[in-house]
């Protein structure tokens, strides 16, 4: 019973709720009681409030039983990343340094959104130092795992979310994303992740890396990730690029299928190379469309210059983050982000409007594009997920260059379009392929409606640990 509470999704609780089958209290017993026994292996938590979330889960359960239950969300458990403030805990950003270990007095605006839900808030994940990497390790917390090997690493810089969700610890998590951080550790999770059009979801503190950065979740099923959407997706005073026009009842927008949708299909994106076993999954998932209505046609956008303008981008806006630090304090960051920040102080004030004039030209590009298509297919990831603590799947190097194998997440970043990973199949050692579906901006609803079309066709079982 308690692993059938513990992977239920927002829909069976809330039934349960309301029937009194389940009591948010129940669920989160068990979800605690998940933690206790598995974040010894995953490392997904940097703190677990134990003491809080018993008390909002009996507070949601006096609601249901009084007929008086309101949120949207009320009594199903919510885990925070690192990087957003969860009123009364500090955030520590995955770093020794960077961060004051002081109470926040606030909420973000979308944890002070799930609060408002009825959400029982179980705690804080994990995350690399500032969200700088596609993985998950930090002086911080040390190494976050993957529950599907532990010998592998759940990607990042969410990792620590998807790590919570993919375990049954909890059934929704924050996230964010300014080069991949939703998608890639979704992708090697078997999740489904949503960064949003920027802006559509509120972001404050800001991020290190600026408007690079989207606020989103992950879920297990792209309903329960709609769901979540529904509830965090309003404006806020606090994010002045945050949409007046959020708030869409999304959950309620996923139903139409993608028959008539016209598809680009591009397996490469512009010539990256892609492993055989996560290509021929991908192109099966990218069939299942065309054989259900979609028009689906193969094109690779020219993507010239586009890695070296993030790079420029991302590793200046490091250099800002880690100016003022002292030499003893640069000896407790991660070195890659020291060397990350190194390189970016060296870029010319040239090179960085160079950057923004590659990524403007990138943004054009894509606009001609999506004039004449409604989605985008690509892979989420060139491979599944590879040995926990290594920066890049080459076992021994620990180099800062992760964008050279998360070539398919951060392009969207640049022109801040929408983009889902959904699962799609297994690598041929059984690690989850992740199928990316880019929207233009604005089309999150159409998005969600084509992956949950998709997600609902499969058969998709997480692993026992």
């Amino acid at each position: 019973m308690s692993r059938e509470m513990c992977f239920a999704g927002v829909e069976e609780l809330l039934s349960h709720y309301a029937s009194g089958k389940w009591t948010p209290l129940q669920v989160t017993e068990a979800m605690l009681d998940r933690i206790e026994a598995l974040d010894g292996q995953l490392n997904a938590f940097v703190f677990v409030d134990r003491e809080g979330a018993l008390e909002q889960a009996k507070a949601s359960t006096q609601r249901w039983k009084d007929g008086e239950a309101g949120g949207h969300l009320d009594g199903v458990p919510v885990a925070v990343k690192d990087v957003m403030y969860m009123k009364g805990f500090p955030t520590a950003y995955g770093s020794n340094v960077l961060a004051p270990d002081t109470p926040n007095e606030v909420d973000s605006p979308c944890v002070a959104r799930l609060r408002e839900a009825g959400c029982v808030l179980i705690g804080k994940t994990t995350t690399p130092e500032i969200g700088w990497k596609g993985i998950t390790d930090c002086p911080h917390t040390g190494i976050t795992r993957n529950p599907w090997n532990t010998e592998r690493t759940p990607g990042g810089s969410s990792g620590g979310s998807t790590a919570a969700v993919a375990a049954g610890m909890v059934t929704l998590a924050t996230a964010s994303d300014g080069g991949g951080s939703i998608r890639i550790p979704a992708g090697f999770s078997g999740l489904c992740g949503l960064k949003p059009t920027f802006g559509l979801v509120p972001a404050w503190p800001p991020s290190t890396f600026g408007a690079l950065s989207h606020v989103g979740g992950v879920g297990r099923t792209v309903e329960d990730c709609a769901h979540m959407m529904t509830v965090i997706s309003k404006p806020d005073a606090l994010d002045p690029a945050s949409i007046p026009s959020g708030g869409l009842p999304f959950h309620t927008l996923l139903e139409g299928g993608v028959s008539g949708l016209k598809i680009a299909y591009s397996p490469t994106l512009g010539g990256h190379p892609v492993a055989p076993d996560v290509a021929a999954s991908v192109k099966s998932a990218v069939d299942w469309f065309a054989d259900n209505g979609a028009q689906v046609h193969e094109f690779e956008p020219d993507m010239d210059k586009v890695t070296w303008a993030f790079h420029v981008i991302w590793t200046t806006a490091a250099a800002w983050r880690l100016r003022d630090l002292s030499e003893e304090e640069r000896a407790q960051v991660d070195p890659g982000l020291i060397e990350i920040s190194d390189q970016g102080a060296a870029h010319p004030v040239t090179d960085y409007h160079q950057a923004l004039a590659v990524r403007n030209d990138l943004r054009m590009r894509m606009c001609e594009v999506f004039e004449d298509i409604d989605l985008m297919l690509t892979p989420t990831l060139p491979i599944g997920a590879f040995e926990a603590g290594y920066n890049r799947p080459r076992s021994g190097e620990q180099g800062s260059d992760w964008e050279t194998w998360t070539p398919f997440t951060y392009p969207f970043n640049l022109t801040q379009q929408p983009a889902m990973t959904v699962p799609c199949g297994l690598t041929d050692d059984g690690m989850p392929i992740g199928l990316q579906i880019i929207g233009w901006r604005g089309d999150d609803a159409l998005i969600m409606q084509a992956a949950h079309a998709f997600d609902r066709s499969r058969d998709w079982t997480f692993p026992e640990l």
